[in-house]
């Protein structure tokens, strides 16, 4: 069997740390096997992914050293590789389904839908559609949609017996179909759900195994379902543990960064972050007495991987522990005209330099007062108190919920530049009623440690959306943990 893999992430944010740890298995995988690796992407909520993400995508995957052999930038055989460009594909599967009598329209409107679920959670019992629209007359809804009433497509399902869905790291795992509901193939706009363009290009792009994180494991009895009502012979699956924080949640940015961009930004190697992600489910074999090996190249990744060695305890991801996997590769890989060469690369590039000068050029009257006004711009976390972060006249109580939702607003906005950083800081101030005064100073004090620096939209753009929002939320939690002592 010729081995095809692939990722398949949504643009509608940033590019996530999880997404290049299943990439990089994925990756080493099809490495391995003498396969190939596709990057498919996933984009069919159309109110939601923007070319900018995408882009960005591709820019972080290829900083960390994840290089796929087909997809929507290089192309290959098997495309287009963008969903929004295979709508007609998915129109013409789904009403293959309907003809054999295997899918059906549904005319059900939102609001009834959701007296349904209130009614189902008041009874505490299944939550899932009832299937109203299950036996309609074919010919009744031929009519119906030929006036323009809305609908969406939904699978039959069988409601007897179970699906059983084989994994290649656990168990065969049953599924009793009365649990499932006859879920959206095709939503009201035309546009194809999940489950539908999953299973379609998996099967047109022969992809051989779909390695994924195991939250996609409750939606995989609805794939084998489609599988066998299209008659298509199923992929292998394998469902890899999540990343998880040391509190063993699920890794998210309320609690760690989880941008690849983050990481890039603070000076994290991309040696690092590979080595790192690929030992995060993964243990490198080791000679009997030997201990556990921490450190090693992609290369011997390669040669020594195996899924068999893919432990389903949820792997922790440790900032902490990377920055020291981290400063290993800077002093044992790397000379000091090695690593100076990085930081000029990076950090201290002459487009960044070109960025910084400007802002502090009419607050100098000598040259040895650069660096200490600048300082802020290269340091990870400052050192910021919540009394810090008082306004002179609010609270710390009221100062919370505000900025708790100006981050939310951050992590949404995907152009990041002086213009939009003023409409949305000003746009918060008109929504919660504050004054500028009394919001900016927080927010600049959180960002930069200092009361004063030169201007705010100006400074923002320049440090970054990545500290800017890592701050903040430092901020936040001391905020809050002054709030409940």
């Amino acid at each position: 069997m010729s081995v095809r893999v692939r990722i398949a992430p949504s643009p509608t944010g940033d590019p996530h740390i999880g997404t290049a740890y299943i990439g990089l298995i994925n990756k080493v995988f099809a490495m391995q096997k003498g396969g190939r690796f596709i990057l498919r992407i996933e984009d069919t909520d159309q109110s939601r992914c923007t070319p900018t993400s995408e882009a960005m995508i591709y820019d972080a995957l290829r900083w960390v050293g994840i290089q796929w052999d087909e997809g929507p930038d290089c192309g290959g055989d098997y495309g287009p590789y963008r969903q929004s460009e295979r709508s007609e594909l998915y129109a013409q599967y789904a009403q293959q389904l309907v003809d054999a009598g295997k899918a059906y329209p549904c005319f059900c409107t939102p609001e009834r839908l959701a007296t349904l679920r209130t009614e189902q959670m008041k009874a505490k019992g299944w939550l899932g559609y009832d299937g109203h629209c299950r036996d309609l007359d074919p010919v009744e809804a031929r009519a119906r949609m030929a006036v323009g009433e809305p609908y969406v497509i939904r699978l039959r399902v069988d409601r007897e017996g179970t699906t059983v869905v084989r994994d290649l790291l656990r168990d065969p795992i049953e599924f009793a179909n009365k649990e499932v509901d006859d879920q959206v193939l095709v939503k009201s706009d035309g546009f194809p759900t999940y489950h539908l363009a999953n299973v379609v290009d998996d099967h047109l792009m022969e992809i051989s195994h779909v390695i994924r994180g195991e939250e996609w494991i409750t939606s995989t009895p609805k794939h084998v379902m489609l599988y066998e009502a299209f008659g298509w012979k199923q992929p292998v699956f394998c469902h890899l543990p999540l990343l998880r924080n040391p509190d063993k949640s699920k890794v998210s940015k309320r609690k760690n960064p989880v941008s690849l961009n983050y990481y890039r930004d603070a000076g994290i190697l991309p040696e690092a972050m590979r080595n790192y992600l690929a030992r995060m489910a993964w243990s490198f074999p080791v000679e009997e007495g030997e201990e556990t090996r921490e450190k090693f190249s992609f290369e011997e990744m390669v040669a020594a991987f195996s899924l068999e060695r893919v432990t389903l305890g949820g792997p922790v991801f440790d900032v902490a522990k990377l920055s020291w996997l981290n400063g290993r590769y800077i002093r044992e890989d790397h000379s000091p005209e090695g690593i100076w060469e990085r930081l000029k690369e990076h950090l201290l590039s002459d487009e960044r330099w070109a960025q910084i000068v400007p802002l502090v050029h009419e607050r100098m009257d000598r040259l040895d007062e650069f660096m200490p006004q600048v300082a802020y711009f290269f340091s990870g976390d400052l050192d910021v108190e919540a009394e810090d972060l008082k306004p002179k006249k609010k609270s710390l109580e009221e100062l919370e919920p505000v900025l708790a939702s100006l981050i939310d607003k951050v992590d949404q906005l995907m152009e990041w530049s002086e213009e939009p950083i003023e409409q949305l800081l000003r746009g918060h101030c008109e929504e919660t009623g504050w004054k500028p005064r009394d919001l900016f100073m927080p927010v600049r004090i959180a960002v930069t440690g200092r009361k004063a620096t030169p201007g705010m939209w100006e400074t923002l753009t320049v440090l970054g959306k990545e500290r800017t929002r890592r701050r903040l939320r430092e901020a936040l939690k001391k905020v809050k943990a002054a709030n409940r002592a």
